[in-house]
């Protein structure tokens, strides 16, 4: 799969999901919605936030690196920290939902996300190193 067919797929997956999450927000009444339509709702958001992040983090690195063959190392990052950041945001809004969300939480989950980031990153860096 070239980049350009990469970007073309989420993109247009990621347009589907915010039509979906358009959708849930404009036909259902969240005063009467059951457990499905909140779980409709959050994982239609994970989804667009997911490839919203993903996209543009990519196209931010790019447009610095300027180097297709360096690009395609750096797709399977883009997604994880999307991953990450959308997770983030998602699980942030069902604590608010519930009235759980305070400030310490938000900077407990930040921290939370910036040290899973930082063990991954070493992690890789340290297992590919060679050992003779």
């Amino acid at each position: 799969m070239t980049l350009r067919q990469y970007l073309f797929l989420m993109s247009l997956g990621t347009i589907l999901c915010f039509v979906a999450w358009l959708f849930v927000i404009f036909n259902i009444d969240p005063n009467q919605a059951d457990n499905l339509s909140f779980i409709f709702f959050y994982t239609s958001l994970f989804l667009f936030l997911l490839g919203v992040i993903s996209i543009i983090n990519l196209l931010i690195k790019t447009k610095i690196l300027k180097s297709e063959e360096v690009v395609f190392r750096h797709v399977k990052r883009t997604f994880r920290q999307g991953v990450i950041v959308a997770a983030l945001v998602v699980f942030l809004l069902l604590l608010q939902q519930y009235r759980y969300l305070t400030w310490w939480n938000l900077i407990i989950f930040i921290l939370l996300v910036i040290l899973i980031e930082v063990v991954v990153f070493a992690n890789r860096k340290f297992s590919n190193r060679d050992y003779v």
